[in-house]
């Protein structure tokens, strides 16, 4: 098919700048190891490079920025998994990855791997702006406006090492969507922008503040309803600039930019933010040649004209049931004719959802550079992405991925969850998130069964900061810590996409041996009351939690208090 790599490249001022942090973090790491920096002297050091200290070994974040792999990418962190690491990583709902094992002493050599294949770790942690998001279907979906990632990447460049950001009160995220259906969770960000259209037909963006998951989830407010593109970074640094002067720093936990919108309310904090804006606005220019260069990386691939006259593939559809039921639920229309999109399900029954092997990752680069124009995509939800796939090659792609453990048809199901590494790895962690998720795939293995459920998103934290998105979820599953046993509070009706609400309270926290049972008897509820085709979330919503909590608890309901 040939590479298309249609993403940024780093130029020759971007690759200076990336191998003198290396050089300088392996300075960094030397004094460190010789006892010449404290502690305390290395810590912001090293999380500025994405390195933390779990329960068993350091944890490397490497940043995919807006989610987006080459080939060539991909096959050095599957070295990197292979020689520094236990063999495989783990994919974010940040769309990053992440190493568990890695000895400390070998980072910076890991960073001079990523700098070869213009990867890096920078500000994958710390209080800073971290890896820029956007929708995983941006630049091929049918519903979209516009592209976002250039506008990502546009940011990503402006804010990494921005010095007036470098000490925020605590991270910040971002994301960007183009399109109708919001499939980025924008609305859960510290900043979220939605390219639109407004009444004299300019594109511009719809600017969000305030989301955020943790202890104290938020929904994002609107302060902007139409935001010229030229005024796109300096908008950003006006709200950054009221954040970084008058957010908290006095308790991590108040210190997030949600807490000052709320604390201001929504009125005040705009306002404080047009003032600013009004000042600062023609310092920082974002004209149209600068978007026009920065848009010409991620100019569409060579696409096949004879694509759409293809007849194999309704052939192996038609003749081939578990063929069919994959294109059915693991990929999705593309808009140009003759392509389909293609989910790579990194949620096997028996994996750690986000889980990928080095050897998988190997083969996924191969059959990238093979069915995709070299490129893989990491999603939202922890799965990896084709983009651009000819309907008459997905026959032969399903069946490699079969052969991979790739090939799981339970996107958008119920086994199709997001999950945090939790106890596991996690020293934040109060209770395990992988062991339930393999708990949850046991009792639910029939996939006919999955289908007629429909769309339930079910996500899982092993604590309050929520890497899971537990808030966001149709189900959401929190871990718990009672006395030092491991229990589950369970929330419904939580949506991360356009309909953005936060999950309500089932009630008392269960044991861990019963999480499964118990989501067994909601989906017992909402079969029971479900009207048509309805979803769960929507089910929910109509009949109320009532019904749920009775069936859980009986006439027992009474409720606990609880450190969750």
């Amino acid at each position: 098919m040939g590479v298309g790599w249609a993403m940024y490249r780093y130029d020759h001022y971007d690759q200076i700048i990336v191998n003198e942090r290396v050089a300088q973090f392996r300075d960094q790491t030397r004094r460190y190891l010789a006892k010449e920096l404290t502690d305390d002297e290395f810590r912001p050091l090293r999380l500025r490079n994405g390195l933390y200290i779990q329960r068993f070994a350091p944890m490397l974040r490497i940043a995919i920025p807006y989610g987006l792999l080459n080939s060539k990418q991909l096959r050095m962190l599957a070295y990197i998994g292979r020689r520094y690491d236990r063999g495989f990583g783990h994919f974010t709902t940040r769309q990053n990855i992440q190493f568990n094992w890695p000895k400390l002493e070998t980072v910076p050599d890991i960073l001079a791997h990523l700098a070869s294949v213009q990867m890096h770790d920078i500000q994958t942690s710390g209080n800073c702006v971290r890896n820029i998001t956007a929708d995983h279907l941006a630049g091929v979906a049918a519903d979209e406006l516009e592209d976002p990632r250039p506008y990502a990447e546009i940011a990503r460049q402006w804010s990494t090492f921005h010095p007036e950001f470098s000490w925020l009160p605590r991270k910040f995220k971002i994301a960007f969507s183009g399109a109708t259906e919001d499939r980025a969770a924008v609305q859960w960000h510290d900043i979220g922008l939605y390219l639109v259209k407004n009444a004299a037909g300019e594109i511009g963006f719809k600017v969000l503040v305030g989301g955020g998951m943790g202890r104290t989830p938020i929904i994002g407010v609107v302060i902007r309803e139409f935001l010229e593109k030229k005024y796109l970074l300096s908008y950003l640094e006006a709200i950054l600039r009221i954040y970084n002067l008058e957010g908290r720093r006095d308790n991590i936990h108040k210190a997030r930019i949600k807490i000052l919108v709320r604390a201001l309310g929504t009125e005040k904090f705009r306002a404080r933010v047009e003032e600013e804006f009004a000042r600062i606005k023609d310092n920082v220019i974002l004209d149209q040649k600068e978007i026009d260069r920065v848009k010409a990386f991620f100019a569409p691939p060579a696409y096949d004209p004879t694509a759409s006259q293809d007849q194999s593939f309704d052939q192996h559809r038609n003749g081939n049931p578990l063929f069919n039921t994959w294109v059915k639920r693991n990929t999705r229309a593309h808009k140009v004719a003759g392509y389909r999109v293609v989910f790579l399900s990194l949620k096997a029954p028996t994996v750690a959802p986000g889980d990928v092997t080095s050897d998988q990752m190997d083969a996924i680069a191969d059959l990238a550079d093979r069915y995709n124009f070299g490129e893989i995509r990491a999603t939202h939800d922890q799965n990896l992405l084709f983009s651009d796939v000819r309907q008459g090659d997905l026959y032969a792609l399903w069946k490699e991925l079969q052969k991979l453990n790739l090939a799981t048809p339970n996107i958008g199901t119920l086994t199709d969850m997001i999950c945090c590494p939790g106890l596991d790895f996690c020293s934040l962690a109060n209770a395990s998130s992988i062991s339930i998720a393999k708990q949850i795939n046991e009792k639910f293995t029939d996939l006919d069964y999955l289908y007629d459920l429909g769309e339930i998103q079910l996500k899982m934290s092993g604590c309050m900061n929520a890497c899971g998105h537990h808030h966001a979820g149709h189900i959401g599953i929190l871990g718990v810590d009672k006395s030092g046993q491991e229990y589950y509070q369970l929330t419904l009706g939580g949506s991360p996409g356009n309909d953005a609400a936060l999950g309500d309270r089932l009630g008392p926290s269960v044991a861990k041996a019963e999480v499964a049972n118990v989501i067994g008897r909601l989906i017992d509820v909402f079969v029971e009351n479900r009207e048509g085709e309805e979803r769960f979330i929507d089910c929910y919503r109509r009949i109320g939690m009532a019904p749920f909590k009775m069936r859980v608890y009986g006439g027992n309901v009474e409720e606990e208090k609880e450190a969750a």
